[in-house]
């Protein structure tokens, strides 16, 4: 299996400098690369160029600009040359589905925040030998920087690469490890009811609040963002000592509360899968959860539109957003993997209004929010707990399914 692993960097003021022109020039060569592909379809009949083509004129870009292309690893030029690919092969799957394309965009020295070494000593080189807390990592054109290593690597690394946030570095490693050994069978079985009220119900009636970090730091996040919003928009090098201040102080906000949200993702979710099998929930589709209602034009005053809720539904988008389902099941797959516990996901239609002692499906079994009352049999419960206990059911029913 893969696992990554992410590190805190910390450069001395050169390799700072260098470490950002590095991203610079990648991002230029990015750039650069993209307005030569829109050149050929517009200019020569429509022609496409690919990475293959691309990449072949690398060898030629770093003799002709050897001071901003020639120092840097020849395999991250060729990543950032296949990360323009991907891209581009995104936006034609779009095309072809129907969807919105969405066609590739030049990127700015703020949007291009990774540098990726798709191999471990080509242009970038982990001390593997090294096993103590402060290591290094030696970097083509920036020398060897020094890195926080918090925990140890397991396995062989893979790829490495090199990212900016704020203004701190990261390194990411991914190492290819063993199987690991799955925990002992606990004989239980769970299913979840993931809300905003609650930041999930178990079917055993347990609650784990929702910490609601977002929201907790609206207020300092809303005045450090005014902050901002006084100094007029400039590029990164005219920026004033202030106006600097004034960004990092905002991302240094964003930066804690992306943090807090992942730590309670990491806690809940490892807590599920000590004590669990098997775990169910539902199968959210988050993205279409979070569009903003359509407009409803006026048919009497032309030009004109009614309400269509678009205030509340912002609200709740916010709300969707602060919890961060998505982060949380993309860590409760991951440690279920390394577990060996099975995780199911199940429709989540009506589990929520279907009663879980006689299966009566009625919209007015959830007269509020938290409160489940059958107009069929009269049973009475928390609404997210028979949430809960419905994906539950499902859940097993998905997995007895299932071929061996």
């Amino acid at each position: 299996m893969i696992r990554a692993y992410k590190f805190l960097m910390r450069p001395t003021a050169g390799q700072d400098a260098a470490l950002a022109a590095m991203l610079a020039d990648h991002c230029s060569l990015y750039n650069g690369a993209l307005q030569e592909r829109r050149d050929a379809y517009r200019h020569v009949s429509k022609a496409s160029i690919r990475y293959g083509q691309q990449s072949a004129q690398l060898k030629e870009i770093r003799a002709v600009d050897p001071e901003r292309q020639g120092r840097w690893s020849f395999s991250s030029q060729q990543a950032t040359l296949r990360r323009l690919d991907r891209a581009f092969q995104a936006f034609f799957r779009r095309v072809k589905a129907g969807a919105r394309p969405g066609y590739p965009r030049f990127r700015g020295v703020n949007w291009f925040d990774t540098v990726d070494f798709p191999k471990d000593g080509d242009g970038c080189r982990w001390d593997s030998t090294s096993h103590d807390r402060l290591t290094r990592v030696r970097i083509q054109g920036v020398g060897h920087v020094r890195v926080h290593r918090h925990r140890p690597v397991v396995g062989t690394v893979k790829t490495v690469s090199v990212k900016r946030e704020g203004k701190r570095w990261y390194l990411i490693l991914t190492a290819e490890q063993e199987q690991p050994e799955p925990l002992p069978k606990t004989g239980s079985v769970v299913g979840i009811d993931m809300g905003i009220a609650s930041f999930l119900t178990t079917s055993g009636g347990e609650h784990v609040a929702n910490p609601r970090h977002g929201r907790k730091a609206a207020a300092k996040l809303e005045a450090a963002q005014q902050a901002l919003s006084r100094f007029p928009r400039v590029r990164r090098d005219k920026r004033t000592a202030n106006h600097q201040r004034a960004v990092d102080n905002v991302a240094r906000l964003h930066r804690k509360v992306r943090r807090q949200r992942l730590d309670h993702a990491h806690k809940a979710a490892l807590e599920l899968v000590r004590a669990h099998d098997l775990i169910a929930h539902e199968d959210l589709k988050i993205r279409n959860m979070l569009k903003a209602p359509a407009p409803k034009p006026d048919p009497d005053q032309p030009g004109s539109f009614l309400p269509n809720g678009a205030a509340a539904k912002a609200g709740l988008n916010h709300s969707i957003s602060d919890v961060g389902w998505g982060v949380f099941l993309t860590i409760l797959n991951a440690k279920a993997e390394s577990a060996g516990r099975d995780v199911v996901a199940v429709d989540p239609r009506n589990t929520s209004r279907t009663c879980p002692e006689c299966g009566h499906v009625a919209a007015e079994n959830r007269p509020t929010q938290e409160k489940f009352h059958c107009v069929s049999c009269r049973h009475s419960a928390h609404a997210d707990t028979v949430g809960a206990l419905n994906v539950l059911r499902a859940g097993l029913v998905r997995r007895d399914a299932q071929p061996a």
